[in-house]
């Protein structure tokens, strides 16, 4: 019993000692700001979109405290408020070296002209993002940007193999109309996303016999009919209703 209580004391000045050291390491300034100050930083990047030069200046106003007073949340929130950075992971070495990790944003298409979506479904603002042209543009309400992504894939899945042409863009107005755009700038009004797949199918059904003698292919085409369809050919201002079946 003597023992089993002796053992006792011994565990508890333990567990008192390791309680007090740290408050008496601060009173004895072990820990202070200016102590065992961070001064090397590493980074692993792309460095696609993000540069080592906005690296820096987010990182190094937040260098030179103490190892135990760098605040990596701090330092996390800077790196973070870049345009480009997905996430960030942020650690010590010690004695004095910081090691940060950043993920850059994947762009997967353009929204509503100057605006990006990531990879991940989240719009961002970035530079030079009305100049990559080669990204699928989208555009409408933002509360509806999931189900216009989705119709994006819809239209690229119904004109693969069916037509020599491509969707690079489809668009949705406020009134609930849906437009598709082609690899050659053309556009394609569809309506309701409900008659998408019918409509688009029904047009491109007969593509091949209406493209026939027209090199330059078509400037819009509109499905909203019940029995057909309208073509509009480049420079010319008359508008052809080829009458199909429904």
């Amino acid at each position: 019993m003597k023992g089993a209580a002796a053992t006792r004391i011994v565990a508890w000045g333990i567990a008192i000692t390791l309680v007090v050291l740290p408050v008496v390491g601060v009173m004895q300034g072990w820990f202070a700001a200016g102590r065992w100050p961070v001064t090397q930083l590493k980074v692993e990047a792309e460095f696609t979109h993000v540069s080592a030069e906005q690296i820096r200046s987010a990182v190094l106003p937040r260098l030179g405290k103490g190892f135990f007073a760098t605040d990596l949340d701090d330092v996390r929130r800077a790196i973070g408020a870049l345009p480009w950075v997905e996430s960030v992971e942020v650690r010590k070495r010690w004695p004095d070296t910081l090691l940060v990790r950043i993920y850059e944003r994947q762009p997967f298409a353009r929204w509503n002209g100057n605006r990006l979506i990531s990879r991940q479904g989240q719009v961002f603002d970035a530079p030079g993002a009305d100049q990559m042209g080669d990204l699928p543009r989208l555009s409408g309400p933002d509360a509806r940007l999931a189900e216009v992504v989705s119709f994006y894939a819809q239209a690229r899945k119904s004109f693969e193999g069916r037509a020599q042409m491509s969707v690079v863009g489809v668009s949705l107005s406020e009134r609930g109309s849906w437009s598709a755009i082609t690899d050659s700038g053309a556009e394609i009004v569809i309506g309701d996303r409900d008659q998408a797949d019918r409509r688009l199918a029904r047009f491109l059904d007969v593509y091949p016999q209406l493209i026939a003698g027209h090199r330059g292919g078509f400037a819009y085409a509109d499905l909203r009919y019940t029995n057909g369809f309208a073509i509009r050919w480049p420079q010319q201002d008359t508008t052809a209703t080829p009458k199909v079946g429904s």
